[in-house]
């Protein structure tokens, strides 16, 4: 019996679209420490902004290759600009975040606040 061969059409990511960054986010006693796999991104195409409650990671994957689109069989890779937003489930210190990349891996470290102290007030009488 012959094979019938069937024709499929893919949706063709458009370049004004943003992409999503898929990230891992945990705490351990003293950081929240965020981790995007972010290869073949170039550390000069990424911005990273902190804030006292969400962590923003912008970037931009470029793609190299001189293919034309018509060569391709599938295309799954996202290509062009990329973002994500988290918000902060606990209290950090946003001045002390440190971001490193080792193997394609983004890696966000940011200490957490340290707790305040139970403070006990004595009440004056007047």
């Amino acid at each position: 019996m012959a094979r019938k061969e069937e024709t499929i059409t893919e949706e063709w990511i458009e370049e004004e679209e943003e992409g999503q960054l898929a990230i891992d986010a945990y705490q351990d006693e003293d950081n929240v420490i965020i981790k995007a796999p972010i290869a073949g991104v170039n550390t000069e195409d990424l911005e990273i902004q902190i804030t006292d409650e969400v962590v923003t990671v912008k970037g931009q994957r470029k793609n190299e290759a001189e293919s034309v689109r018509e060569n391709y069989f599938v295309q799954e890779c996202y290509w062009g600009s990329f973002m994500r937003s988290y918000i902060l489930p606990v209290p950090v210190d946003a001045a002390k975040a440190e971001a490193s990349m080792r193997n394609g891996i983004l890696t966000i470290k940011i200490p957490k606040q340290e707790k305040t102290k139970t403070r006990v007030l004595k009440v004056n009488v007047e």
